[in-house]
């Protein structure tokens, strides 16, 4: 099967998880809220790959949801503690999640996957987003200068470093990026469901906290 990480463990304020003598300790932080105007939700790194990414196949119903990064500090002995973002997740409904599924693109299919593989998508400048479809379209047809002056800060905050700003002003769509786990690669995300079939929200994991071994598809 796919990988699927422990998200219940993971989407759990103070959640504690220690592999190969490092601890890593988890904490939700609302970074903002996401406009969606039209519900096609987006995941990718805004800053290289704006005019390219495409939306899930499920879509949500347009409004305006929170998003919420998850901030593991991550515990070895000899180092100094770090805080990095072990998750981004947009947040649909607060109706429990009891299950978890890979999200796709057109063109994805996932009995195409090898076991404990992915479809992800590539990070190259060290932040990812979850926003709208059109956000993400609005915010490709920026000049680099404006890019630059909104998103590319001369000196990194520490994690989950959230900047927002509208992006497409007609439909007050707006993108919010966050630090990207350990930095540039190639990162999945998940879908949650509730009992009913409603979608919970969308998670992309950082590959942070490790769980079982996995192998990417771009």
């Amino acid at each position: 099967m796919p990988y699927l990480p422990d998200l219940t463990t993971m989407l759990a304020d103070h959640a504690r998880t220690i592999c190969d003598g490092t601890e890593y300790v988890v904490e939700a932080r609302c970074v903002g809220v996401v406009a969606l105007p039209t519900g096609q939700v987006v995941a990718c790194d805004p800053l290289v790959d704006a005019d390219s990414a495409a939306p899930f196949t499920v879509p949500v119903a347009p409004g305006r949801y929170q998003l919420r990064a998850w901030i593991a500090t991550v515990n070895q002995s000899g180092s100094e503690p770090q805080d990095r973002t072990a998750a981004l997740q947009l947040v649909i409904t607060d109706q429990p999640t009891v299950r978890w599924e890979l999200a796709l693109t057109d063109g994805q299919e996932p009995t195409e996957l090898e076991t404990d593989a992915f479809f992800g998508y590539p990070v190259d400048a060290g932040v990812g987003t979850l926003a709208d479809m059109v956000a993400v379209r609005g915010l490709a047809r920026w000049e680099f200068d404006q890019l630059d002056e909104v998103y590319i800060p001369a000196q990194a905050a520490p994690a989950p470093a959230a900047i927002d700003a509208i992006t497409d002003e007609p439909s007050g769509a707006n993108v919010i990026t966050v630090s990207s786990g350990w930095g540039d690669g190639l990162y999945p995300t998940f879908i949650g469901y509730a009992a009913s079939g409603e979608v919970t929200s969308y998670v992309t994991d950082f590959l942070v906290i490790p769980h079982q071994r996995n192998s990417p598809i771009r």
